[in-house]
């Protein structure tokens, strides 16, 4: 298809190029050069010209060739050079002479075209250089679950490298298998999309799926994958290859790693090989390798890989019949580069030698929204993440993983944590704890190891979801001390926790999120080491009589979220609506600077909080907490922190004002709520995205409210909704927690009804009046 593709548009251009004046040529580049014209490719053409006059004076001549050629449905992408212009090499035209290696002449003036030459090796500099800036952006991975398979590493992008490379003299230019995947995955996106579209995304995973004959989506992914890691890996190679001939710095880190080799391993060019072919087929020989590459964070060889690959099926089944590889196994994720060599071992195939229990998830799509890898990958990056964490300085989290023992069960709960995820009929949790059981005791580990093990993977969401309720609630570190136990089982959970999040996808960890986990750690410790001191609310004699009155009837929990700032800031805001019959004030959160902070201070009403919750939720902001007070006087305090994707306050002070505006307005009852609902950015409904909606009732967790805890698809109104059916059933809203992230709404509220929590009747008729109104409408 590819070939009589480019066959066709060489016979239109050439015949459209027939009335062109003499003196000049014309020529194919990109993957028009290559011969490889996808269905909707662009056609990247280059006309040369003997000079700049001449290129004035077939300027409109050339305008009209082009247009014809639009006419003929094919989308032009041209350049207009001199054989001058295109043998200088520099770093302002890189990208030209490398689509100079592609280029095929078409029609016109051959002498003129065999005029530009060949660009140097130099050019290999620049390739690799724009090529490693292309990996970087995909996280140097090809374990996206939505590849673009033009882009990503292991793409479409990487076999033009390795021909490029062949090119200038690095490797043989052949198609490595895995390319023909590719073509037919491109191809049918451009069919499917009916346009240069490269991302395979999930739709066009199903489609494709059915079109290929594919069992199932996910058995597709792995194909794919299974066919661009080889690529990936070959194009590394070459990068290395070609970066090191050049690097005086590589050359000194070469002659250094040098001395590195022992008896069993030779360190050559900074790889580590194999002294003698027998070792590669010898177990023991093998931990030795994989523990050299934990100790001083080198690469394998290219032979070295190959050669474990061919023995990796005797090594799979001498593990197998051994008990005490945990030993070995232990030596090497105790080492500072553990990660290197867990994933040297993934990409040879010896770790699920070692533990098949990991082959499930091996190249495993899971369809959320919320996670960017594949399972395998993920699990990866949190080992990597965890283990980086001990070079962070001047990081809490960093003092903590450098402070904390048994570092290396951690790391072996991060690789068993996620492996249930390829039993999809059952939670994952308890599912990758039995897998891990039976993986770790056939190793040989303790019960010791086991139970540390064990309480990791069965505890790893924990945290997670303590995050979502109210820190300032004694109640939240109460219970997840019984849950740990020890400090030291804290200190691993949150260290798990913290690699688990931040590996989601590279912005998953905020700021806000970190500062949470940081907070959720700090209340549990001092509550496992009785070292928390409790704050009550000041006694209401206590300051002048305009505090003790502003005071009175504000819960405890008041003062102990409030410092003496803010509660004299609350106090002169309540003046303020004395006279103006509400106050306002927005400013930037003091804790979290990414974040900013509502104060609302009027006179109670019904719907008052919905209300409030709908204008700030029309400018698109995403609400991150919400707390409401009110004292005996019948003034209520309402605080929202809320997050501004777009940064628009930060960059218009203006804007600010303008939240101040419409929300005092709303307050007052000027505004329609469904004026300022209907004004709020529109984000198409996904239903992809759609998350299992579920509520449910907790009135154990906390002895002052009742908790009421919502998963359902996020989408404009969904706060104000919820807070309108909680007022309507006569309940008060004491704190609500909001996680909107990944089209996923995760909201907890604490609520009282006349100051006490709600019996379980009235919760659970609560709940079910909620779960009506948060279902989606597509």
């Amino acid at each position: 298809m590819l070939a009589s593709r480019t066959a066709l548009v060489d016979d239109l251009v050439r015949n459209r190029w027939a009335t062109m004046p003499p003196g000049i040529a014309i020529c194919a580049v990109g993957g028009y050069g290559r011969r490889e014209l996808f269905p909707h490719s662009d056609i990247d053409l280059l006309i040369l010209t003997p000079d700049e006059k001449t290129q004035a004076e077939i300027k409109e001549s050339l305008s009209l060739c082009l247009r014809d050629l639009w006419d003929a449905k094919l989308r032009v992408s041209q350049s207009v050079h001199t054989p001058l212009d295109c043998n200088q090499i520099d770093n302002g035209n890189a990208e030209l002479a490398v689509s100079l290696l592609d280029r095929r002449f078409l029609a016109g003036d051959e002498a003129l075209y065999r005029q530009v030459r060949d660009p140097k090796p130099e050019l290999g500099r620049n390739l690799a250089e724009l090529t490693r800036e292309r990996h970087a952006r995909f996280q140097n991975t090809i374990y996206h679950l939505e590849p673009n398979v033009k882009d990503t590493p292991g793409g479409l992008r990487d076999l033009q490298v390795l021909r490029w490379f062949a090119r200038l003299g690095a490797g043989t230019g052949q198609l490595p298998p895995g390319a023909d995947v590719l073509f037919k995955v491109r191809c049918f996106l451009h069919y499917l999309a009916k346009r240069d579209d490269n991302k395979f995304s999930f739709d066009r995973q199903d489609e494709i799926s059915r079109l290929c004959g594919a069992a199932s989506p996910e058995d597709l992914m792995r194909r794919y994958f299974r066919a661009v890691r080889g690529i990936a890996r070959l194009a590394n190679r070459r990068l290395d290859q070609f970066e090191a001939k050049g690097s005086s710095l590589f050359a000194q880190f070469r002659d250094r790693t040098s001395r590195l080799s022992n008896p069993d391993f030779s360190v050559v060019h900074g790889a580590v090989f194999f002294r003698s072919t027998a070792a590669a087929s010898d177990p023991d020989t093998i931990f030795r390798l994989f523990d050299f590459v934990a100790r001083h964070g080198l690469p394998l060889s290219t032979d070295a890989e190959e050669r474990l690959e061919a023995n990796m099926e005797r090594f799979e089944s001498w593990a197998q019949s051994h008990h005490s590889i945990w030993t070995p196994f232990r030596e090497i994720i105790r080492q500072p580069h553990a990660a290197k060599a867990l994933r040297a071992m993934h990409d040879t195939g010896a770790l699920v030698a070692i533990f098949p229990e990991l082959r499930d998830m091996e190249a495993l799509v899971i369809r959320d929204f919320n996670h960017r890898y594949t399972v395998d990958e993920h699990t990866l990056v949190t080992i990597q993440t965890a283990l980086e964490l001990k070079t962070k300085q001047k990081d809490y989290f960093g003092d903590l993983a450098r402070e904390t023992d048994d570092y290396d069960l951690l790391i072996l709960a991060l690789l068993f944590h996620d492996v249930g995820k390829g039993t999809p009929d059952e939670g994952h949790v308890e599912v990758s704890n039995r897998i891990a059981r039976v993986a770790l005791r056939r190793a040989g580990v303790s019960e010791r190891v086991w139970g540390i093990v064990s309480f990791l993977i069965l505890g790893h969401l924990d945290m997670s979801s303590a995050m979502n309720r109210d820190l300032s609630d004694p109640a939240t570190a109460k219970d997840l001390a019984a849950k740990t136990g020890t400090v030291e089982c804290l200190r691993l959970l949150t260290l798990l926790t913290y690699s688990d999040i931040s590996s989601v996808h590279p912005t998953a960890m905020t700021p806000w999120r970190r500062t949470l986990l940081w907070n959720l750690f700090a209340a549990t410790n001092a509550e496992l080491t009785r070292e928390l001191t409790a704050r009550t609310a000041p006694a209401v004699s206590e300051g002048s009589p305009e505090r003790r009155s502003f005071l009175e009837g504000l819960p405890p929990r008041y003062s102990r979220t409030h410092d003496e700032d803010e509660i004299a800031e609350h106090m002169q805001l309540e003046a303020e609506a004395d006279r103006k019959g509400a106050a306002v004030h927005v400013t930037h959160d003091k804790a979290h600077q990414d974040a900013w902070v509502v104060t609302v201070v009027t006179k109670d009403r019904p719907y008052l909080f919905a209300s409030i919750a709908a204008a700030i939720s029309s400018f698109g902001f995403n609400i991150l907490k919400a707390e409401a007070f009110s004292n005996s006087r019948g003034t209520i305090i309402d605080t929202f922190n809320f997050s501004d994707p777009m940064r628009n306050l930060e960059q218009n002070a203006s804007e600010v004002q303008d939240v101040v505006r419409t929300v005092l307005r709303t307050v007052k009852g000027e505004l329609a709520v469904e004026d300022l609902l209907r004004r709020r950015p529109r984000v198409k409904p996904d239903a992809r995205a759609v998350a299992a909606t579920r509520v449910q009732f907790d009135n154990e967790s906390s002895p002052a409210a009742t908790l009421i805890e919502l998963v359902a698809q996020d989408r404009p109104g969904l706060l104000y909704d919820v807070a309108s059916v909680i007022s309507k059933r006569g309940a008060n809203i004491q704190v609500v927690l909001v996680d909107t992230e990944a089209k996923k709404a995760l909201d907890v509220f604490y609520l009282t009804k006349g100051g006490e929590r709600l019996s379980d009747d009235e919760a659970g008729e609560l709940a079910e009046a909620i779960r009506a109104v948060i279902v989606p409408v597509v």
